[in-house]
């Protein structure tokens, strides 16, 4: 019989996880039962437990807790990474709102899956076995597939919900079949004893590097590198606007943090050898981005090419592999995610029920008609082409400055190029608002205190961040994985 102590059952170590799922059942609960409950109220219940889960994260801050067998991890790690989370969930539940009363269905389903997904990723980033962490990418991808599929008489987003379903299947396959070698080999699905097994044997077998490299490829598709990036544009397109700017900032940023604490906890010694191929999906992925993005008319697809390329950006720093790694990362995932919300929020203030601004030349003209609207785009444009005083600029500066000490100058060159390269693409995008006639009627728009609220804070945050960085690097650099 099983000792329980044994199994150290640290409810506290999943207080976020249990605050967001019960908090869904409520939201789904308070739709089901009455029919006159309103809909912001839903929205309510979902930031306050949000700002819940955040106060307990942060008060397990400087804390190193393993539980259940080893298999979860609260580290300081796993709490940048859930404020990054219940950043993403809370801005999108906000800007949701205002899209929700177009609609006349699923408002309690539509918060759920929110809340259920940042479950999901808060798992991802305290994840310390792989069971653990397939399980939680499940949960998280589970969600996005019906959110992406949330607008059932649009057959764009049908599309887009079957296409992320099946190419969601594929990865997960990969995943599977990578633990399963992985397992194999060493006799153990735990982080730590994966880093032993390979240690002791030297890392010489080629039978783990196979494991490892079906893993990776798994995790490749959720961050969207090249060549698993396919899927990215039709899906982002697809999906309602607030979706995807839910899936691009909180989604890609939960598997970077799957890939961060893999890579330095289960792969240490194997990651080394190939960083020669990391090399090359680097330059890929931020070359084939930014390229592809210069033919885009539609910003859906232009910002969803975009993330492809930030993907590859992200990447120069597990190729620096340095100390420098997991900070860069932090900080630029932070930074990413309140310029690609702020983004989306844009557009979706900019929308109708009859008709969602699309295309760059529906933004034309706004620079007269809304100019604090204007301003904050053009701050979002210019912190993603990485242009100073922005949070991007300093990013990328800090990801560079890393790759350059390891000695990949070539890798830095192609991304300043590549990063030279997406100033047309996002300048367009301002060229169209200040410098073009408008095409629109503004008149019905979905402006609203919270979306407004929403946009005004991540131009503020971008700029703080990118005038005052000393702050948010600091608390980058003491966030550091936990081994056990």
């Amino acid at each position: 019989m099983i000792d329980p102590t044994s199994l150290n059952l640290n409810l506290q170590a999943v207080s976020v996880e249990i605050v967001l799922c019960v908090a869904a059942m409520i939201v789904l609960l308070l739709d089901s039962v009455s029919e006159r409950m309103s809909k912001s109220f839903l929205a309510f219940v979902s930031i306050i437990s949000i700002i819940t889960a955040f106060r307990l994260s942060a008060s397990l801050w400087g804390h190193s807790i393993s539980a259940f067998s080893n298999m979860l991890v609260v580290d300081n790690f796993s709490f940048f990474c859930k404020m990054v989370f219940l950043l993403g969930a809370g801005l999108t539940v906000m800007i949701s709102s205002v899209y929700l009363r177009d609609i006349d269905f699923g408002h309690g389903e539509y918060y759920a899956l929110v809340l259920f997904s940042t479950a999901g990723m808060c798992f991802i980033s305290s994840a310390a076995d792989f069971l653990i962490l397939f399980i939680a990418i499940e949960i998280m991808s589970i969600a996005f597939y019906i959110l992406c599929g949330f607008e059932r008489s649009n057959p764009l987003s049908n599309e887009s919900s079957l296409k992320y379903f099946l190419m969601g299947a594929f990865s997960s396959a990969f995943l599977l079949y990578g633990i399963a070698l992985i397992y194999g080999y060493t006799g153990s699905t735990n982080f730590s004893d994966v880093a032993v097994a390979v240690s002791r044997s030297g890392g010489h077998d080629t039978m783990i590097y196979v494991g490892a490299a079906i893993f990776l490829i798994g995790l490749s598709f959720k961050i969207a590198a090249v060549p698993f990036h396919m899927w990215v544009p039709d899906v982002y397109q697809g999906a309602p606007t607030t979706v995807t700017a839910f899936m691009a900032a909180a989604g890609k940023a939960a598997g970077f943090a799957a890939l961060l604490r893999v890579v330095q906890t289960a792969f240490p010694m194997l990651f080394g050898n190939m960083t020669e191929i990391f090399w090359v999906v680097c330059a890929l992925t931020m070359t084939v981005g930014n390229v592809i993005a210069l033919a885009q008319t539609n910003i859906k697809r232009m910002l969803a090419y975009s993330s492809i390329a930030h993907a590859g950006y992200i990447l120069l720093a597990m190729v620096s592999f340095n100390e420098f790694m997991v900070p860069g990362v932090l900080f630029y995932l932070l930074a990413y995610t309140l310029m690609n919300i702020g983004a989306f929020a844009v557009i979706v203030a900019l929308s109708s029920k009859e008709k969602e601004a699309l295309n760059i030349s529906n933004l034309a003209g706004i620079g007269f008609k809304y100019p604090l609207l204007a301003a904050s785009m053009t701050i979002f444009m210019i912190s993603l082409s990485g242009i100073p005083p922005t949070a991007g600029f300093v990013g990328k500066l800090y990801i560079f400055s890393s790759v350059i000490k390891s000695g990949f100058i070539w890798l830095a060159v192609i991304g300043v190029i590549n990063s030279v390269i997406s100033v047309f693409y996002y300048f367009r995008v301002i060229v169209a608002m200040y410098m073009r006639e408008p095409e629109e009627d503004w008149s019905a728009n979905r402006f609203s205190p919270q979306l407004l609220a929403v946009i005004f804070f991540c131009a503020a945050g971008i700029m703080i961040i990118g005038i005052f960085p000393n702050f948010t690097i600091r608390l980058a650099e003491i966030s550091k994985i936990v081994q056990w």
